[in-house]
């Protein structure tokens, strides 16, 4: 019947907590069970409580009395966790562990249980209901209560952890504000404004060649302009030996022989002065009269 309700379907099992501050123990007050219980929780760790909750662990009224244990410490929640059980016995002495009562309450419990009946050879159906099966009531225990050097372990590892990555952030923060301290913005802002002042540089000493190649090829041109000038100046020319020819009466340049006329009178102009001649004979190259 309890396995057709489902009692014993793994869906339903509850871990156990990890650090329980009581733990309630269904048992014999009398029982070896207790004392291993209460032994080891003294070694393990003597800050974990411990309730008993008495009751007969064999004959006709134990599986009733330990029911009713389970439910009252559930309705007045007077543990983290169960550890329901016995010593050693024989088949009989074990068999109020295996009663329909037991096995509901131990699958109803809110409160996890760990079953522990008898050895470890011994099997009961609590076993199978309960959200743990310790092979013994000792063993129970060591399930339950945390040890607590181990605990101290663990906080000095995880404070050495945080501690650590407390320092790396701290490191990291203060190698951040340093960079923002005046002479590590100072070097920053050097490093930043050498290379502007190195184009700078750059640039000034580029514009002042392309002036300079501006300025001389305009002075060469200047030069160019003037000597071509010089060179058609009319003195120039007539310094160089020619002379300019102009009919007298009507002041208009000769420039050719045919242009001339017998008797013409002429004005040349050397270099200096004035030369009036008389045209007593003209002759062209084609022609040669």
């Amino acid at each position: 019947q309890v396995a057709a309700a489902g009692l014993f379907e793994a869906a339903g099992k509850r871990p156990l907590p990890a650090f329980p501050r009581c733990v309630g123990v269904v048992t014999s007050p009398s029982g070896a069970a207790l004392r291993d219980i209460l032994q080891i929780r003294r070694r393990r760790n003597d800050a974990v409580s411990v309730v008993v909750l008495p009751c007969p662990v064999q004959g006709a009224e134990a599986g009733g009395r330990i029911a009713a244990m389970i439910r009252a410490a559930n309705e007045w929640r007077l543990a983290d966790v169960l550890i329901v059980g016995r010593g050693g016995g024989s088949l009989e002495d074990l068999l109020p562990f295996s009663e329909e009562a037991v096995v509901r309450a131990v699958a109803d419990s809110e409160i996890p249980v760990v079953s522990a009946v008898g050895h470890e050879i011994d099997w009961a159906l609590s076993d199978y209901a309960a959200d743990v099966r310790a092979p013994t009531p000792s063993a129970a225990c060591e399930l339950v209560v945390p040890e607590k050097a181990g605990i101290v372990r663990a906080a000095a590892q995880i404070a050495d952890a945080l501690y650590a990555a407390v320092r790396v952030k701290l490191e990291r923060s203060r190698l951040l504000v340093k960079a923002f301290a005046p002479e590590s913005l100072e070097l920053r802002f050097r490093t930043i404004e050498q290379p502007l002042l190195l184009r700078f540089d750059d640039a000034k000493e580029a514009l002042l060649a392309d002036m300079r190649d501006t300025a001389e090829a305009y002075r060469r041109r200047i030069e160019n302009t003037v000597r071509d000038l010089k060179g058609a100046n009319p003195k120039a020319i007539l310094a160089r030996g020619y002379a300019v020819v102009r009919d007298a009466a009507t002041k208009t340049l000769v420039r050719s022989a045919a242009e001339a006329a017998l008797g013409q009178t002429l004005e040349i102009f050397p270099r200096d002065g004035v030369i009036m001649a008389e045209v007593s004979a003209a002759k062209t190259a084609a022609t040669g009269a």
